[in-house]
């Protein structure tokens, strides 16, 4: 039932390199939000630093992820926790949305990108995936296209890999090299009108799902962010075209409810990292599934 009443969320994200999506400093983009009064998260923040009991001025996702302190991660995730119920995130493992991207860009649909990802690792081994997925994520990536001379040479650089690549995987590699026109296309439109949302960076997109999930029941939604270089005016126009009422970019530690989605963000990227690099943690992954959106870019298990 739609009332009209205006939803205030509080986000934050943890694992954020841009466009940089292979080879950066994480292999999972994480995007929280809590809903929940101001004076209720002061509450629960000052909880979690009676409990961990560190003389640190901020308090970060690494407090709670210590060895020492996982009572505390316990408590804070579980169902009689403080945020259950309450609280939202949204996935993406970088890989796999290279992969999704790339097969897309080059006129592919969603079940051929899963099969790529599925297979690809072991069709081409480690070392050659690797390279492919680095090859992707220049072919897409926005900071290319600064000179003419950059334009084709991503194109060819992904093409002359796939060349490489074709007897370890033809049937993995053929249907992507017939996509060359659409991908040199896509070079040429970037060079002379880059989009206002870059194709490679989950932030956005993840913002836009945070918004449509707190207003499935239509009422408008504001949000409160802790503050972010991807969140132009621009794009927050963009986002404002939905269901976004309002965004008010803070200093995390300046909001118990941006702390809280810290803190949320920073432990699901973690726990999902763990989960995609074969080292979970059952109890955490168990505690997680609740909070994670079905629609997240992810394909290692679903709520």
């Amino acid at each position: 039932m739609t009332t009209g009443h205006v939803l205030e969320i509080a986000c934050d994200e943890s694992g954020s390199d841009g466009e940089n999506l292979i080879g950066g400093n994480t292999d999972v983009f994480a995007h929280a939000s809590v809903r929940l009064a101001i004076e209720s998260a002061a509450d629960h923040v000052q909880e979690i630093r009676n409990r961990i009991r560190s003389p640190a001025e901020q308090y970060k996702a690494n407090h709670l992820l210590r060895t020492k302190h996982r009572p505390v991660l316990v408590w804070l995730l579980g169902p009689a926790g403080p945020i259950h119920g309450s609280a939202h995130v949204h996935l993406t493992d970088k890989a796999f949305f290279a992969v999704g991207k790339v097969v897309n860009l080059l006129g592919g649909d969603p079940p051929m990108a899963v099969t790529l990802y599925r297979e690809g690792p072991r069709a081409l081994g480690p070392q050659q995936w690797q390279a492919f997925l680095s090859a992707a994520n220049n072919l897409m990536r926005t900071g290319s296209t600064r000179n003419r001379r950059d334009v084709t040479t991503p194109v060819e650089s992904f093409f002359r890999l796939l060349d490489i690549l074709r007897p370890a995987a033809p049937q993995l590699m053929d249907p992507l090299r017939q996509g060359r026109p659409r991908a040199e296309a896509f070079r040429t439109r970037l060079l002379d009108t880059p989009d206002l949302i870059p194709a490679l960076d989950p932030f956005i997109p993840a913002v836009a799902r945070t918004i449509a999930y707190w207003s499935e029941n239509g009422n408008p939604v504001s949000i409160v962010h802790d503050r972010q270089n991807s969140l132009t005016d621009e794009r927050i126009a963009w986002l404002k075209e939905g269901r976004l009422a309002g965004l008010r970019l803070v200093e995390s530690f300046s909001d118990p409810r941006v702390q809280l989605a810290d803190f949320l963000a920073g432990v699901a990227r973690k726990i999902a990292s763990d989960q995609l690099n074969d080292r979970a943690d059952p109890e955490l992954s168990t505690l997680l599934r609740p909070y994670v959106d079905p629609s997240s870019i992810w394909l290692r298990w679903k709520p």
